[in-house]
């Protein structure tokens, strides 16, 4: 073939004209008998030019840390980011968890196409009348046995602690861990949700609401049960169900509507971009709207009909070329805005750190009326220096049979039971955290009489004799702890319990 020009027309040397529009051509034999009318589609030479692999300019790095600092922003992770340190080297997880499958399930690898992926072993299963419940366990396995540790770019992302929102298109729960690493010192902290075409998993609140970091798994979180994509015929599953009315997990979309989305390591084909950008922004790309979009990976900038498509209908789309330059991009520009003090350091137990999402062993249940949630905050930060485990609910869902499960195991099992008496818990006669103390008492009706279980704290002055507690309650010493502070002494007998002694 010949040059191109700048409107698609190319010449070959076989005497034919090749027109080209958006990537489809129409080959013609010339007659020289007669004139020949061709019809060109003439696109301005900005938009019929491939456009070059996007390097965000200064301007738009401050514009996007800018928003990112206001939570304007939910970064997507894709499985490009997905880089491990394998037996033979630097690989990305995707292409060992294919390696490893196909061995798993006998599969003639000679067969498939070269590289082969994931979908290509999963194909070759299911045409040999495998079961397609078995490669799910499988793949759960291989990741339980696997001794991976999340890779760089997941935890420079985690250090971002702006982002409170993060959107997951795999199925392994390197995200969660990496940001429980480096925020939380390895507690699990982090919210992690997964969704399902037969189960809506929403966001548990608003994102303005969000006590924690939430990880939500659109295409699934990985398990024995065929509920999350580990083939082609699984995206097609999962993308028709996101579009069902009743399958929509509205507050996520809510977000991905209205915010920035940078979509980094996504392996999404051409077409599957432009439909999860239509899902996304819940309307045509082409219609104005305020926030916009980066796909930072390695693949979108050399597929000329995408880069096409976005550069003539979706105006507010850029493209990045890498998706781990991107993240070391944003998380160097980051870093040198805010430093390191914004990072949780593992040296610095006094700031708040959430509560794990399962009781630990040997935890001290702390209950209280959700007005007083940040004075219980600075209560846990206190313990916690002290190397006091505590558990309490952060969310206040106050609602549910699974809930309610959750808490009465909870109550049944910790080490200790800290009612916190407000002003708040004087005001409110009717509420959930009155059936968390019944629970306690419940509980201390099979203990001896001598038995330490309940310790009461009071965060406001209260009359202890006219308090609207338990009459249990009035017979043990309450313990004032004015704003959150807990006194050293109550502190140290606590300890002291915690380890087997009396006090």
């Amino acid at each position: 073939m010949g040059a191109r020009t700048r409107f698609g027309i190319q010449k070959t040397n076989n005497d034919t004209t090749v027109l080209q529009h958006q990537g489809v051509f129409d080959v013609q034999p010339h007659a020289s008998h007669r004139a020949q009318l061709i019809r060109v589609r003439v696109m301005s030479s900005l938009l019929s030019a491939r456009p070059a692999p996007s390097r965000l300019d200064d301007d738009a790095w401050d514009d996007l840390l800018n928003f990112i600092e206001e939570k304007r922003v939910v970064p997507i992770v894709g499985p490009e980011l997905l880089k491990v340190e394998t037996e033979t080297g630097s690989r990305l997880l995707y292409d060992w968890i294919a390696e490893k499958l196909a061995a798993k399930l006998n599969v003639d690898t000679s067969k498939l196409p070269a590289p082969y992926t994931l979908n290509d072993v999963v194909c070759w299963h299911l045409s040999s009348h495998g079961r397609r419940e078995d490669t799910y366990s499988r793949m759960r396995s291989l990741l339980r046995e696997a001794t991976f540790t999340p890779p760089l770019a997941l935890r420079q992302l985690a250090q971002i602690t702006d982002f409170d929102l993060f959107v997951t298109t795999t199925f392994d729960g390197f995200l969660e861990q990496a940001i429980n690493e480096e925020r939380f010192g390895g507690a699990q902290s982090t919210e992690v949700i997964g969704y399902t075409p037969t189960r809506v998993a929403d966001l548990p609140t608003e994102r303005e609401n969000l006590q924690r970091p939430v990880v939500y798994h659109l295409l699934g979180r990985v398990s024995a049960s065929p509920t999350y994509v580990i083939s082609d015929e699984d995206t097609l599953e999962f993308v028709c169900a996101l579009q069902s009315e009743h399958l929509t997990p509205e507050k996520l979309f809510h977000e991905l509507e209205y915010n920035h989305l940078l979509l980094i390591g996504s392996n999404f084909s051409n077409w599957l971009v432009r439909l999860f950008l239509r899902m996304a922004k819940r309307r045509r790309l082409s219609d104005p709207r305020d926030v916009g979009e980066v796909l930072a990976d390695d693949h979108t900038d050399s597929d000329e009909r995408l880069m096409s498509f976005l550069q003539q209908v979706s105006l507010r789309t850029r493209v990045y070329t890498g998706a781990e330059d991107f993240v070391a991009e944003l998380h160097r520009r980051w870093m040198a805005r805010h430093g390191k003090s914004n990072v949780v350091a593992l040296d610095a137990p006094a700031r708040f750190l959430p509560p794990e999402r399962e009781m630990p062993d040997n935890a001290v249940f702390i209950s209280y009326a959700r007005e007083d949630l940040p004075i219980v905050q600075k209560l846990k930060a206190a313990f916690d220096t002290a190397g006091i485990a505590t558990w309490f609910d952060m969310e206040r869902l106050e609602g549910g049979d699974d809930f309610d499960r959750k808490i009465q195991k909870n109550i049944a099992r910790c080490a200790y039971f800290i009612p916190v008496i407000s002003n708040a818990t004087e005001r409110r006669l009717e509420a959930y955290f009155r059936r968390e103390w019944s629970y306690a008492l419940d509980r201390t009706r099979n203990m001896a009489d001598d038995s330490i279980f309940i310790l009461p704290l009071a965060i406001d002055s209260i009359n202890e004799g006219a308090a609207k507690v338990p009459d249990k309650f009035k017979t043990l010493h309450i313990t004032q702890a004015p704003g959150g502070e807990p006194p050293a002494a109550f502190v140290a007998r606590l300890k002291t319990l915690l380890s087997g002694g009396r006090a």
